[in-house]
């Protein structure tokens, strides 16, 4: 299994108010701790209402410039709160990479929240999708790994990690083989390519007691093309009641084909697979990834 790749630059606290002291020193007196990350970023929250967000490896330089390209004009009419930059920094202070200062979005991370209790952000999730996926330019940015692009590019990937995957309770492989066969043999999108937040899993939602949504975060692989790929939310976030009501709200505000959410169910395939092979290190992850899978047979 993989891990989480080693940090190639040890961000601290004081490198934090360094940069920030050099490029926004209005902000510089704020008070800067850490409040963990991910594969790509570091993050230290700025007094009570901001988050300063640095890639802590150099490929998410170009990820980071991209979500300060073209988030701010993206987000700024949606009615869901995200953590679209409010201010850019650039390398400086002896880091080399690109930085953001975002709104801090107080709550609990979608991943550590029952999946039977994520329901009540059914409405507000899929009113997300229907603001944000609108048509995107030719220049917008394209996937690294390939969402928003066909399957079938990724059939070798999925099918090499389902073979490998230890039996995964309610979701034997042959069912998940078929479920992603069913996916692939669908049509494309043909259609024009739209704007996709690229990682729509429960890791990346802040929700509220009680399991309304607060906010999208971290659109580090903001991408164009296919919506199905984040209408796979349907089965990354939530029960089967859960996603009843989710695909129901997105049909009332934008309808979709058959077609269409049968690749979002391939593409839950995909990334449940992805983080049940690849998330030894972090069990909530692993947890989610079998969940994912599980929820996408149970359908």
């Amino acid at each position: 299994m993989a891990r989480m790749p080693e940090a190639e630059i040890d961000v601290a606290a004081d490198l934090v108010v360094s940069l920030l002291a050099e490029q926004a020193p209005d902000l510089a007196h704020l008070p800067v701790r850490p409040v963990g990350g991910g594969w790509d970023n570091t993050l230290f929250r700025l007094g009570e209402d901001l988050v300063v967000r640095l890639p802590r490896r150099a490929v998410a330089d170009a990820l980071m410039v991209a979500e300060q390209q073209w988030l701010p004009r993206l987000t700024s009419s949606l009615t869901v709160p995200t953590s679209a930059p409010l201010r850019t920094g650039r390398p400086g202070a002896g880091y080399p990479w690109h930085w953001s200062v975002c709104r801090w979005i107080d709550g609990t991370s979608g991943i550590a929240v029952p999946r039977a209790q994520r329901s009540s952000s059914v409405v507000a999730l899929a009113r997300f999708l229907a603001e944000f996926q609108r048509p995107a330019p030719p220049d917008a940015p394209a996937s690294p790994v390939g969402r928003g692009g066909p399957l079938a590019a990724r059939d070798d990937v999925v099918r090499t990690r389902l073979a490998t995957l230890p039996e995964i309770p309610g979701a034997p492989v042959t069912s998940l083989l078929r479920v992603w066969e069913s996916a692939v043999a669908a049509p494309d999108w043909a259609q024009a390519p739209l704007w996709l937040h690229g990682d729509l899993h429960p890791g990346n939602v802040v929700l509220r007691p009680g399991g309304a949504l607060a906010g999208v975060v971290d659109f580090g692989d903001l991408c164009s093309g296919d919506p199905a790929t984040d209408l796979a939310a349907a089965w990354l976030h939530f029960d089967a009641a859960g996603r009843s009501a989710f695909r129901a709200e997105l049909e009332r505000l934008r309808p979709s084909d058959a077609e269409t959410w049968a690749r979002a169910r391939g593409w839950a395939v995909n990334m449940g697979s992805s983080l049940a092979a690849s998330s030894d290190d972090f069990p909530a992850f692993l947890a989610l990834g079998v969940e994912i899978l599980a929820a996408v047979v149970e359908d």
